[in-house]
C-alpha cells in the first residue's frame, strides 16, 4: 500500500509542484491550502507524513502541528518554512515537529528524507538497535561496538536510546533535556552539550567529525543511524 503525504501549503506554485513530484513516485497525496482545510485533513484522513507550511491563512503550522500532537497523532511531521529563523524552528520542533527545511530548497533532498521518516516510523517499539558496527540492546541494557561490550553511563545510555527511538528527527536541546532528564531544577542545557560529548567519545569512530549524533547550528541535534542493518522489534 502506498504511503499517503498531506501537504498544507498556500502557495499554489510550490503545493502544485510538490503533489507532481511525490506523486510520480507512487506516493498518494492529498494538498490543502488554508490552515482550517489542513487541519482538518490532518486529524481525519490519516496521512503516514506531514509536510506543513508555518505561514497559512487561518490556522497557522504551529497550531496545526499541536493539534496534532494533542490528538496522539505520531506520523512524521516536516515543516517547510521560509524564515529559517533559529526562533520559528525552535519553537516548530517544540511543538512536536520532527524536522524542518527551508525555502528554497532541493525537492530531491526533501523527497531523501520524507522517504527515510517513512521507512523509520515503525509503531512497534524495538527492543534492539544497529547502527553502524554498534548495537543497542534493551533487554540486556547493554551497548556494543564492533562487538566489545562498552560501559555507558546511566544519562548517556538514556540519551543514546533517546535518539535511536527518533532517528533522522531535529531536536532542540530542550527537548532532549525535558525527556532525558525530566524536571530536574539542576539541569541546564549545557548538561546536554556535555552528555553527548562524552557519548560521542564512546559512539563516534572520530568525535570531532561525528556521523551519528550531528550537530545542528542554533537548534540542537539529530540523529543519524546510517544504513546499517534493520532494528529488531
Amino acid at each position: 500500500m502506498n504511503s499517503t503525504i498531506l501537504i498544507i501549503e498556500d502557495d499554489p506554485a510550490l503545493q502544485r509542484g510538490l503533489r507532481d513530484n511525490f506523486q510520480d513516485q507512487g506516493y498518494k497525496v492529498l494538498t490543502a491550502s488554508t490552515g482550517d482545510q489542513g487541519l482538518e485533513l490532518a486529524l481525519s484522513a490519516g496521512p503516514d507524513l506531514l509536510l506543513l507550511d508555518i505561514m497559512l491563512p487561518g490556522i497557522n503550522g504551529y497550531e496545526i502541528c499541536q493539534a496534532v500532537r494533542r490528538e496522539g497523532l505520531d506520523y512524521p511531521i516536516v515543516m517547510l518554512t521560509a524564515k529559517g529563523q533559529e526562533g520559528d524552528i525552535v519553537r516548530g520542533l517544540e511543538l512536536g515537529a520532527d524536522d524542518y527545511v527551508t525555502k528554497p530548497f532541493g525537492i530531491q533532498e526533501l523527497m531523501a528524507r520524507v522517504k527515510a521518516f517513512l521507512r523509520r516510523h515503525r509503531s512497534a517499539e524495538t527492543s534492539v538497535f544497529h547502527f553502524g558496527p554498534c548495537v543497542l540492546d534493551r533487554v540486556s541494557h547493554q551497548f556494543q561496538k564492533g562487538g566489545r561490550v562498552v560501559k555507558l553511563t546511566s544519562k548517556e545510555y538514556q540519551l543514546l536510546e533517546f535518539f535511536l527511538e527518533n532517528p533522522g528527527k531535529a531536536m532542540t536541546r530542550g527537548t532532549i533535556m525535558n525527556k532525558v532528564w525530566g524536571s530536574s531544577i539542576m539541569v541546564t542545557q549545557r548538561s546536554v552539550d556535555r552528555c553527548v560529548t562524552t557519548l560521542r567519545a564512546k559512539v563516534e569512530d572520530d568525535p570531532h567529525s561525528p556521523a551519528h549524533i550531528i550537530t545542528i547550528r542554533d537548534v540542537g541535534y539529530r540523529f543519524e543511524p546510517g544504513e546499517g542493518r534493520e532494528n529488531e522489534a
